[in-house]
């Protein structure tokens, strides 16, 4: 049986270490975002009451201002680091992307927006589709070492 849930008490900033998983995850994408974008305060999650119940409330990566674009993270993906890195990149990614009106992050040889992508070994990397063939660039969280 689960508490009563309270609207009032939404949307709020997840607390760090309720989600560790997607934590971690943030935190990569944050290094990201503060190599590519210095200007831009890191992301949060964002907690918005279920629909029902005895449903999980619905996380979202948002701006620091509490803005946030796109669908919650897939609860399941906290089971697995790789699905955790994943599932916050794209929402991280479509947050970004919609509320600046710009892509992120760009490709320093192309110009153009990467996307998160896994290789063969299953990592997560930004891939950029452009200026011929395509290419993984770096993993999610390593754009600070270029």
């Amino acid at each position: 049986m689960c508490a009563a849930i309270d609207p009032a008490d939404y949307p709020r900033h997840v607390p760090p270490g309720r989600y560790p998983g997607w934590d971690q995850a943030l935190a990569l994408l944050n290094r990201d975002l503060a190599a590519t974008l210095p200007q831009v305060e890191p992301l949060r999650l964002l907690a918005l009451p279920p629909y029902e119940e005895d449903e999980p409330e619905h996380v979202h990566v948002a701006m620091a201002n509490g803005e946030w674009h796109g669908n919650n993270l897939d609860a399941e993906s906290q089971d697995s680091p790789a699905a955790a890195l994943a599932s916050v990149a794209d929402a991280a990614q479509e947050t970004v992307v919609e509320l600046l009106w710009r892509a992120w992050p760009l490709c320093p040889e192309h110009g153009l927006g990467m996307h998160p992508a896994e290789d063969a070994e299953e990592r997560l990397f930004w891939w950029c589709s452009g200026g011929g063939p395509s290419h993984f660039h770096v993993p999610v969280g390593a754009l600070d070492a270029l």
